[in-house]
């Protein structure tokens, strides 16, 4: 019995996957702006990048592809400190 991680098809689903949560991000964050008639990034927004960037970090290290391993290595950070300013400023 094989895994789906060891068929093609199973990476193609994690990466188009990965692609779709990380693209929502901007649906997300254009209807909360829209809402309050003003530029806002939510949380969730940093969520689905995080989730959306570490699924292609998964893909990109199984296609053993360091530029889009770094690229998104290297955003995974970013979306970690921002999710990190944001739970802190819930906080005050």
């Amino acid at each position: 019995m094989t895994t789906w991680f060891q068929s093609p098809a199973g990476w193609y689903v994690l990466g188009f996957t990965g692609q779709l949560v990380f693209a929502s991000r901007f649906v997300i964050q254009w209807w909360a702006s829209e809402r309050q008639r003003r530029v806002i990034v939510p949380g969730l927004f940093w969520y689905l990048s995080l989730v959306g960037g570490a699924a292609l970090l998964v893909y990109a290290w199984h296609k053993h592809d360091p530029v889009f391993a770094v690229g998104q290595l290297s955003g995974i950070l970013i979306y970690v400190r921002n999710l990190m300013l944001h739970g802190a400023e819930k906080g005050r």
